[in-house]
C-alpha cells in the first residue's frame, strides 16, 4: 500500500543499516524495552482523542479507529485510487477496503495517552509492533517498529471529516 510503504521500507532497511553486533547489543541492553500494553486495565473508554476517522500522512488512506472488544483497532475505510482502477488488494488478493490493519491496541501502563499494538503491512503480510497517540485533538501519531520503538518511523495522521464513496474511494 502506498501510504504504508515508507514506514515499512524504513523498518525493512534497519538491519542493513546497522551491524548485527550493535543491533544485538541495543536489543539486549534495552531489556526488550518496548512498552507492553497494560492488559489489566480496568476497561477501555468508549471514546477518546484517538478514536474517529484519520487521514494518512500522504492523504491516500483513511482509517476508522474504534473500540474492538478489550482493545482498539483501525480499519482501512477509504483509499485514493483512480476511477479506472479496481479497489486495491492486499498480498492475499483480498480487497483492502475494510481491512483491519491496526490491531490489539491497549493503553501503555508506563506512558499514559499512548496505545501499543500491532500494524499489518498489506503488501507483505508482515505484522509489526506499533504505538499510537494523539498529541493534539486533530492529530494522531503512528509509530511502526521492529522490537523497540527506536527501530521504526513515525507518521502524522490528521482527523478526517470528508466523504468516502463506494468501494472505499476517496474524492479526487
Amino acid at each position: 500500500m502506498r501510504f504504508f510503504g515508507r514506514v515499512t521500507r524504513a523498518i525493512h532497511t534497519l538491519p542493513a543499516r546497522m551491524p548485527a553486533a550493535f543491533a544485538a547489543f541495543l536489543f539486549l541492553a534495552s531489556g526488550l524495552a518496548y512498552a507492553d500494553p497494560d492488559t489489566k486495565a480496568p476497561g477501555l473508554p468508549a471514546s477518546g482523542p484517538e478514536f474517529g476517522y484519520w487521514l494518512s500522512e500522504k492523504h491516500d488512506g483513511v482509517f476508522h479507529v474504534a473500540r474492538c472488544g478489550d482493545a482498539i483497532c483501525g480499519t482501512l475505510v477509504g483509499l485514493q485510487y483512480k476511477p479506472s482502477e479496481p479497489v486495491p488488494v492486499s498480498k492475499d488478493g483480498k480487497s483492502e477496503c475494510g481491512l483491519v490493519m491496526l490491531t490489539d491496541f491497549k493503553p501503555m501502563s508506563d506512558d499514559p495517552g499512548r496505545w501499543a499494538g500491532r500494524i499489518l503491512d498489506p503488501d507483505t503480510g508482515n505484522v509489526y509492533h506499533a504505538q499510537i497517540w494523539s498529541p493534539h485533538p486533530d492529530v494522531l501519531k503512528l509509530r511502526g517498529y521492529i522490537m523497540i520503538p527506536i527501530f521504526g518511523e513515525t507518521q502524522t495522521w490528521t482527523r478526517y471529516a470528508g466523504s468516502i464513496g463506494a468501494g472505499c474511494r476517496l474524492p479526487q
